[in-house]
Parts: C-alpha cells; sequence; structure tokens
C-alpha cells in the first residue's frame, strides 16, 4: 500500500470501512460461488438469493439465526448441506487484506477516527476472535446489532449521530454502488472500492473533496 500523503485539511473527522470486499475478502460471494459451482447452481442467481435471504430472513438484522437463513436459501434455491458446512464455506473465505489495515493505521496517525460499517451477522464475532481486528478500530457498527442495514438510509444517520458527527464530515468506502449511493444520500462523502487497485488515492481525494 502506497503512504498517504502528508496530512492536509479536511472536514473529514471520520472514515468507515465495510468489512466483506473492503477490510477483507468478500467471502459470502465466494463462498456462494463455490458452492453453485460443485452443486450445478448459477453463482449469480444463488449470490443474489443469499443476499436477499439474509435480509428478509431477519438474519443480518440480529432477529434471526443461521438456521432460518440456510433453511430459507435451501428452499428457495435447492440449495444442500448442513448449517454447519454451508457456513463452513463462507467463513474461511473472509481473509483481512493487510494492506487495507496499513491504510487504517495511516489514517489513525493523522488524527481521524477510523471504524468499520458492515452489513454482517454474529459472524462478525466469530471472525474477531479468529482474526482479532477489532482493535485496529475506533467503533464497529455491524448491522446485527443495529436492527437495521444500509438498505436502509437511516442506518448511515444513526451512525453518524452515535459519533457524534455530521454526515458530511465522514468518509464511507463500500464494494456496493447500492450502499455507496445510500451513504451519499444520508450526506457522507461515500466511495466505491476499486476491484483493480488505488483505494489509496480515492480515500485521499475522499478526504480533501
Amino acid at each position: 500500500m502506497t503512504p498517504l500523503p502528508s496530512a492536509t485539511p479536511s472536514p473529514i473527522r471520520a472514515v468507515l470501512f465495510d468489512y466483506g470486499g473492503v477490510i477483507a475478502e468478500e467471502g459470502f460471494r465466494a463462498g456462494l460461488f463455490a458452492l453453485a459451482g460443485r452443486q450445478g447452481l448459477d453463482p449469480m442467481t444463488l449470490l443474489l438469493a443469499g443476499a436477499d435471504a439474509v435480509y428478509s430472513s431477519g438474519f443480518v438484522l440480529g432477529q434471526a439465526d443461521e438456521r432460518k437463513f440456510w433453511a430459507q436459501l435451501r428452499e428457495e434455491t435447492g440449495l444442500q448441506g448442513s448449517d454447519e458446512a454451508l457456513t463452513g464455506e463462507i467463513l474461511p473465505r473472509f481473509t483481512l487484506r493487510p494492506a487495507m489495515l496499513d491504510l487504517v493505521a495511516q489514517l489513525k496517525d493523522r488524527g481521524l477516527l477510523v471504524g468499520i460499517l458492515s452489513d454482517q451477522t454474529d459472524w462478525l464475532e466469530r471472525l474477531e476472535v479468529r482474526d482479532r481486528f477489532f482493535h485496529h478500530f475506533d467503533r464497529v457498527f455491524n448491522s446485527w446489532h443495529w436492527g437495521k442495514g444500509k438498505r436502509d438510509v437511516t442506518f448511515f444517520t444513526e451512525v453518524a449521530a452515535d459519533l457524534g458527527l455530521a454526515p458530511g464530515q465522514i468518509l464511507f468506502i463500500d464494494d456496493l454502488p447500492g450502499n455507496v449511493a445510500r451513504a451519499q444520500q444520508a450526506g457522507m462523502r461515500a466511495i466505491l472500492y476499486p476491484e483493480e487497485g488505488g483505494i489509496a488515492g480515492l480515500v485521499e481525494a475522499g478526504l480533501r473533496g
């Protein structure tokens, strides 16, 4: 990761990162794609069904456990496997990106508050037990504990209020265009994580406005 330039004046006071697909590899997508390939299912169909099922089952909102989520996804798609086996395809594929943790450290050194803002379940706590990464961040906002996620614009405004900041004082990075758009709708400065690299430059541009 290329070091950020020296600090420049910015109205931004906090930088929030999505977890899967930004701070870590996107294990949910990779795991479902692997399952689809082995079971003869269409990967994108399974991914979209899974993304909807984590919401409609209540799993990502802390209203249900993984048993309900997997039962619903099996019923809707024909996916096969025990809950334990299916989760075992997802969690190992969430692997931390060291370069992103380096970027987080650089931002903290500049006096910025850094945090995670993630649509996740109790899986995030299980990943913390495995990888011990929460200490890199000042705050961790997980939809599982809030009862709402990034499909709801008010999640962004409530997070800003919890931080004691105006939304415009927050820079948010996510790998899904819809989440970026809703964060911007809430008033945050938001950027889409670039799959081809160059995130440090985008963050610096976001800090400068």
